[in-house]
């Protein structure tokens, strides 16, 4: 689809404010081509595209600072940007807005053992952070699928968990410290290398707000030391809902792995296809399951899961036998969304969260909802704390992606019936924006709005993502919110 030109009054301003962010961030910090802002038109949800009105790619906080007191001064709204790796439109651009790109804070400041702790730029990548204390036998736990790629401070922003979230938490659980830009243009500290501050929590505030409330410009994450033992156990199954049972019995009988996933038979194909991990192509669902900790426990530990899962009707167990092995299992699970794009033209990855013990239920449910659908669904999800990654297979060249749709938001709504929530760790930006009612009352998300307020009362960052209706500060003064509203831009999509 051909994107609408922007009109005159944008064009207008355009000049204006390029001229005037130039002076703040010289040579290619500021990018206001027609054909290299393309590369900005989205992220990770490529259904959604917007060409910003520019792009502005800072190297220092007084920078950034100065950026976010201009466009204030100036009413220009801002869309935070890390890798755009997200999968809910949270980067989505706006035309009357700039991207404020943190693509070259990308140093790791400081490595401090003692501690335990690593200092990084928002830009380093969850992966960077490993890599650069494994030598010393560290590394930082949460591993989102695409870690290679994303940045710490999306990360941050979405609350990113990973396949070992389970057992070692999510990126609110590993972080130590902040330091955020406002949109007024000051600059706050939160937290530091120390395990707790006094005061508000304004750091679990601000972890999973989107870009709604400021730019993070460091962090400082928690990293761990390396377990004496990690080995990985592929389990199949005759049904996903065979699996499902055996999650909920493995988490009831106290046994937290370090991972736990599972994978239906359309993933597993996918995968092992792709990255030949040596998965049993007969199971019609596969729990990948990481025990890890001192060796006589590991073993301890896997046994009473062989246990459990030949109790729930397992028809195949293997343990991996070295390193090189546990590695390769993961391979085939954290490549699973790729796997998946070499067998539909397009897909559109899901993330709701659901209770555990639901889950051979919400599993058969959507069965029932890709036959309704006409639509292939592929199940790739974070078993363990009930995290769910449904990938609904389309064709958008065909006409599928209204009936995509459809079938994620029914996903999303049965993840809140049986008691889930909406997101597990994508967020909600603009694909769940109009689902949040579902979950919350209309006072819910006005008290939610009156913290934004207190952050940016004229709505400049990141406007149109996560609230389905957008008051006006003032209404928000008012215990009963008037329903009055401000209409979002059109988000055109492919």
């Amino acid at each position: 689809m051909r994107m609408p030109e922007p009109d005159a009054n944008i064009l207008a301003q355009r000049l204006g404010l390029v001229a005037a962010l130039r002076k703040i961030v010289s040579g290619e910090g500021v990018i206001a081509d027609e054909v290299a802002l393309r590369a900005y038109e989205s992220d990770g949800l490529t259904a959604y595209r917007q060409t910003p009105m520019c792009v502005v790619l800072p190297e220092t906080v007084d920078q950034v600072s100065a950026v976010m007191r201009l466009c204030e001064a100036w009413g220009v709204k801002i869309v935070p940007r890390g890798a755009g790796t997200s999968l809910s439109g949270g980067a989505l651009p706006l035309a009357d807005g700039i991207v404020l790109g943190l693509g070259k804070f990308n140093q790791v400041l400081e490595i401090d053992y003692e501690n335990r702790a690593v200092r990084v730029q928002p830009g380093v990548t969850n992966l960077g952070i490993s890599q650069a204390v494994e030598t010393a036998g560290f590394y930082y736990a949460p591993d989102p699928s695409s870690q290679i790629a994303c940045s710490i401070g999306g990360n941050v922003a979405e609350n990113a968990g990973g396949v070992h979230c389970l057992k070692y938490g999510v990126t609110t659980n590993n972080l130590l410290g902040l330091e955020m830009v406002l949109l007024s243009g000051e600059v706050i500290r939160l937290g530091g290398k120390h395990l707790d501050s006094g005061g508000y929590d304004l750091m679990g505030l601000l972890t999973g707000s989107e870009g709604l409330l400021g730019v993070v410009t460091e962090v400082t994450v928690r990293i761990l030391k390396k377990p004496e033992t990690a080995r990985a156990v592929l389990i199949g199954f005759p049904s996903s809902e065979a699996a499902g049972a055996c999650v909920a019995q493995v988490i009831g009988a106290g046994i937290i792995p370090g991972g736990m996933e599972m994978m239906d038979k359309a993933a597993i194909h996918a995968a092992e296809e792709f990255c030949q991990a040596g998965y049993p192509l007969e199971a019609e669902a596969l729990l990948i399951v990481e025990l890890d900790g001192p060796g006589p426990e590991v073993d301890y530990l896997i046994e009473k899961v062989g246990e459990i899962a030949t109790a729930c009707g397992s028809n195949s167990l293997r343990v991996s036998e070295n390193e090189a092995e546990r590695m390769a299992f993961w391979a085939g699970r954290k490549a699973a969304f790729p796997a998946i794009g070499r067998i539909s033209p397009d897909y559109l990855c899901m993330d709701g969260t659901i209770p555990r013990n639901r889950l051979p239920e919400v599993l058969a449910r959507m069965s029932q909802l890709s036959e309704h659908y006409g639509l292939r669904v592929a199940n790739v999800f974070h078993a363990g704390d009930g995290n769910l990654h449904p990938l609904i297979l389309y064709d958008a060249n065909a006409g599928e992606l209204e009936a995509a749709e459809q079938f994620g938001a029914d996903i999303l709504r049965l993840c809140v019936e049986v008691g889930g929530v909406l997101t597990g760790e994508h967020g909600v930006g603009v694909e769940k924006r109009d689902l949040m009612t579902a979950a919350f009352t209309e006072d819910d998300l006005a008290q939610q709005q009156r913290l934004k307020c207190a952050f940016d009362p004229n709505g400049r960052l990141n406007p149109g993502k996560v609230f389905p209706v957008l008051h006006r500060c003032a209404e928000l003064g008012q215990m009963h919110v008037h329903k009055g509203q401000l209409p979002f831009p059109e988000i055109p999509r492919f």
